[in-house]
């Protein structure tokens, strides 16, 4: 049996008679993941011993050796030299006890009046605004490199699809514009949920406070946050802030499969609208002539990350009982990974958009077949009087003659046209083809290219303004 001196050997031995076993030490550890949070939690150690020493809980003496021996371990582990030790189980642990080895009793002043509950609450919280901030700015950079594509065709005709069929014509412009639109709310979910996350959690203890005189609303200053969380044990209990960061990020990477899933299509001998540059593209081990999508397809694959963390974080809180249990151990390894991956997902993305050209000679051929220009016709009609669901059969009915004959719309003779309805003279054709039918879009939000050159310049404004375009930011 060990004796309590051996057990002692933890900081939190005192009330144990036998030392851990070495089992349970290796199955419990953290520090070989956790560790990532180590400035975070040197900042909060630092803001916490400050507040301590302004409210007299310790002296100004013990603060400065606390903030210079922290200091100094920060210095080591950004220069490699630290040892993480997993009998130490945890960042704090690792911290808590490299201070005590570097001056002695007084680091042991530092864990007054907070405990690992609300001290990983506050690691984590650190850690997410900077994670969300990081993750904003890739995702402008991304909505760059499409405005600038957007720019660069706005005019440009291609098939709009429902169904996987061809539709109406659209501006390869609009269609770009429509993921600069989604990565804008992923971006507004994310910064909604920086700011419900920007609350200090220190203070609540291990769910119930202290008897303690500290002064919560000076750390929450020193370290940036809006203010304090109301409740002690919704604090040490909550994990609804990695939820939203995780449902933010799962949305965010669902649009990022739906653009890498089009993209493949557009690769295609089949469509063959897009050329990736082969910088972006791997060849086959056999077949001499492949030129694979692989960056594209690798960024659809990594989405279920970000899926499996979304549930994963789920079934952890699921049920939990108030207030703090180990099982939120679990919560930061898959975390960290997923936000790694998604983050290299954005970082590949966007100089990957950035070397595709669409191919607008292809692209027009393609509007040229399906019919798509029916729907304008139809409205033609209706500005004429006719109610849409007659103009529909109308036009209907002159699609089907088309398809029998195997040509377009247009191709069709005036007379034939007028055989369907009287109104249908030789001015019809004025909107007839997808080029002139781009152009009939009046509704604001539409592909015609004055609505997206509009669009274009709002977006070049907002991203100046957030950095990720160069030029002068406006004045606000």
């Amino acid at each position: 049996m060990s004796s309590p001196k051996e057990s002692s050997k933890k900081l939190w031995g005192g009330r144990f008679s036998k030392a851990t076993d070495a089992r349970t030490e290796a199955f419990t550890e953290s520090i070989s993941y956790d560790w990532v949070l180590y400035r975070h939690d040197i900042a909060g150690s630092m803001a916490h011993a400050t507040m301590l020493a302004d409210v007299g809980l310790i002296t100004k003496q013990d603060k400065d050796r606390i903030l210079k021996g922290l200091g100094e371990i920060a210095d080591e582990i950004e220069k490699g030299v630290f040892k993480f030790r997993s009998d130490l189980e945890d960042i704090h642990m690792n911290i808590e006890k490299a201070l005590e080895e570097k001056i002695g009793e007084t680091a042991g002043k530092l864990h007054t009046a907070r405990s690992r509950n609300d001290q990983i609450a506050l690691d984590e919280r650190l850690w997410l605004r900077e994670e969300i901030d990081e993750i904003r700015q890739k995702i402008a950079l991304v909505q760059a490199a499409l405005v600038d594509m957007a720019d660069r065709y706005v005019d440009d005709v291609m098939p709009g699809y429902t169904h996987l069929q061809r539709a109406q014509p659209v501006t390869i412009g609009h269609y770009l514009l429509s993921f600069v639109e989604m990565f804008a709310r992923d971006s507004s979910r994310f910064a909604d949920c920086r700011k419900r996350a920007n609350l200090l959690p220190l203070g609540a203890c291990a769910l119930a406070g202290t008897s303690l005189p500290i002064d919560r609303a000076l750390v929450a200053k020193l370290l940036n946050f809006d203010g304090v969380t109301a409740n002690s044990m919704d604090t040490t209990a909550d994990r609804d802030y990695l939820l939203e960061f995780a449902f933010s990020m799962t949305a965010s990477a669902l649009h990022l499969s739906r653009l890498a899933e089009d993209f493949v299509l557009m690769t295609t001998t089949e469509f063959n609208f897009i050329n990736i540059d082969d910088a972006f593209c791997t060849g086959s081990s056999i077949m001499p002539q492949k030129k694979n999508p692989d960056v594209l397809e690798l960024i659809r694959g990594k989405t279920g990350r970000s899926v499996a963390l979304l549930s994963h974080l789920i079934t952890l809180t699921k049920g939990m009982p108030l207030a703090y249990n180990r099982d939120f151990q679990e919560d930061k390894e898959i975390l960290f990974s997923t936000t790694k991956q998604f983050k290299s997902c954005l970082s590949i993305l966007e100089p990957m958009l950035r070397a595709v050209t669409f191919k607008t000679e292809r692209l027009l051929e393609a509007c040229e077949w399906g019919y798509m220009d029916a729907t304008v016709l139809a409205e033609y009609l209706v500005r004429k009087g006719i109610p849409f669901r007659q103009a529909h059969h109308v036009v209907g009915s002159l699609v089907k003659l088309a398809e029998s004959r195997g040509c377009q719309l247009k191709d069709l003779r005036t007379d034939e046209l007028r055989a369907a309805h009287s109104f249908l003279t030789e001015e019809a054709r004025s909107v007839l083809g997808p080029e002139k039918a781009i152009l009939m879009y009046a509704s604001a939000g539409s592909p015609n290219p004055k609505f997206v050159r509009k669009e274009i310049e709002s977006w070049k404004v907002r991203l100046r303004d957030e950095g990720a375009i160069p030029g002068k930011k406006k004045r606000k």
